[in-house]
């Protein structure tokens, strides 16, 4: 999978967003002009970052819009077991990569407001089947642990006027068959027009000691 040549966003007004890489310009690009992106990367890259601020751009301009934010729930390490409380309580800790960024942007009283309107809402992945999802911007972290019956299920569901992001690093997937790749390769080789914009260890921009620590694992794997 390649980088598509998507036109470079040099300056981004009044968006609150300014790329630092041409991988991160590419892909607010595609999300502009495309109902489904895929983001593949390493950590660090700004895939979230991205995603999250360009979907709180579209709150702001149609208050009718909504965010709907769901991941993977495949643990890091030993699962602690269930979340107590509400469909909000069990995802939060899941989902805190986004919702912690969205908090930053709006602030935490703006954030908790628009909870509570059902603008932004946390989506579980297991009841995702049977929804469908109008004038919304879908954001899907942690994507490489997504089956292939899985992707299809969450990519079936973008209806009028909606836009589905899906965000994911290979290099992390804990499962053996990441399902993201092999959707990715269908589209390709049936011409379906589905960005693919993928993000290299050159595009982190977290910090110098994650980008040297990425670079190092991968050497070590052969993948670098």
């Amino acid at each position: 999978m390649s980088r598509k040549n998507f036109k470079t966003v040099q300056t981004l007004t009044g968006s609150h967003i300014q790329p630092k890489t041409t991988a991160q310009s590419c892909m607010l690009d595609a999300m502009r002009s495309n109902p489904i992106v895929v983001a593949i990367g390493p950590a660090g890259v700004g895939k979230t970052y991205l995603a999250v601020n360009e979907a709180i751009n579209g709150l702001s301009k149609d208050s009718r819009r909504k965010i709907i934010l769901s991941r993977s729930n495949m643990p890091t390490g030993k699962s602690l077991g269930s979340f107590p409380g509400d469909i909000h309580d069990k995802l939060s800790p899941w989902l805190a990569p986004m919702t912690s960024e969205i908090q930053r942007r709006m602030g935490t009283n703006n954030y908790n407001n628009q909870l509570r309107l059902g603008n932004i809402q946390m989506q579980p992945l297991e009841t995702i089947r049977g929804c469908s999802f109008d004038n919304s911007d879908i954001l899907f972290d942690e994507a490489q642990n997504l089956t292939f019956e899985e992707v299809k299920a969450i990519s079936t569901r973008v209806g009028e006027g909606s836009r589905l992001v899906f965000m994911g690093d290979p290099f992390q997937a804990d499962i053996r068959e990441p399902g993201l790749l092999k959707f990715c390769r269908i589209m390709e080789e049936h011409g379906v027009d589905i960005p693919i914009i993928t993000f290299k260890t050159e595009d982190i921009v977290r910090s110098d000691i994650v980008r040297d620590i990425v670079v190092a694992l991968m050497k070590d794997q052969g993948l670098e």
